[in-house]
């Protein structure tokens, strides 16, 4: 059990639900460590496909609590350690996770809070979502966030949220424009359901194929194209034999749902 977040399963498609909604959702000392054991659990459980995260409330995820991790001397001590040797472990990225994962942004979203759609596979939002990095306007430094999203959308919009800090806002609707997200939802109510529906589709999917797909997308961010191409040729290659592979054009010619392997049976 979690005390600061909701995790749901809901057929293949699991759920990681920020729960501090009183403190708009933002981690304290106890959320650092939940979430690393929650994204785990997660990736660990073979009935579970995709997983979808979003926060309960009107906000979805507005970064460290700094007043209650100030009364906590080891919590904040431990995070400026993981801050300063670059092991954080708040995301799916961070822990390594393989399944697809969707970010469903349901409010405000500010400063830490970008971690989580900076490392998304697929990020959607509500309509009346809302983005922000505060850090140079309480005289601190924006950095992982900031540079997690230049991989996703135009350095000049990340360039200008972070040097506007807390006096300006992006709409979902510019957030969509610039490539940050990949679909508004409206009304807002429906964020969930979207987030279900699409997880859904997703999960149809192979789960050994779509693991080896993330792995060699994501690791192109980090090669040049030459070696993101050889590098994506071996995972394409470890599939080579797999018994998805067969039964993936066996469903298709039946007319029917595939039954994919379980990832580690």
């Amino acid at each position: 059990m979690f005390s600061t977040l909701q995790v749901e399963r809901h057929g293949h498609v699991g759920w990681l639900i920020f729960d501090r909604p009183d403190s708009a959702n933002a981690m304290d000392a106890t959320m650092l460590g939940e979430l690393e054991a929650a994204w785990n659990e997660l990736e660990k459980d073979s009935s579970v496909r995709v997983i979808v995260n979003t926060g309960n409330g009107k906000q979805f995820q507005t970064g460290l609590d700094v007043v209650q991790l100030a009364k906590d001397r080891d919590a904040l001590r431990e995070q400026s350690r993981r801050t300063r040797d670059a092991e954080l472990r708040l995301t799916a990225w961070h822990n390594s996770v393989s399944k697809p994962v969707i970010t469903a942004v349901n409010g405000l979203c500010a400063g830490g809070g970008l971690h989580f759609v900076a490392d998304a596979d697929i990020v959607i939002a509500s309509s009346n979502a809302a983005f922000l990095d505060p850090h140079v306007s309480i005289g601190q430094v924006t950095a992982y966030e900031a540079i997690g999203l230049t991989r996703k959308m135009p350095f000049e919009a990340v360039m200008r949220m972070a040097l506007t800090g807390r006096h300006e806002r992006m709409s979902a609707q510019r957030a969509y424009e610039l490539g940050m997200i990949s679909e508004i939802v409206d009304p807002p109510e429906r964020l969930r359901e979207v987030a279900q529906e699409l997880a859904e589709k997703i999960a149809r999917n192979s789960p050994a194929a779509m693991a080896a797909s993330k792995k060699a997308l994501w690791r192109a961010l980090e090669l040049g194209l030459s070696d993101a191409c050889r590098a994506g040729s071996v995972d394409l290659v470890s599939m080579w034999g797999h018994p998805d592979q067969e039964e993936g054009p066996r469903a298709f010619a039946e007319k029917r749902d595939a039954n994919w392997a379980v990832p580690g049976e």
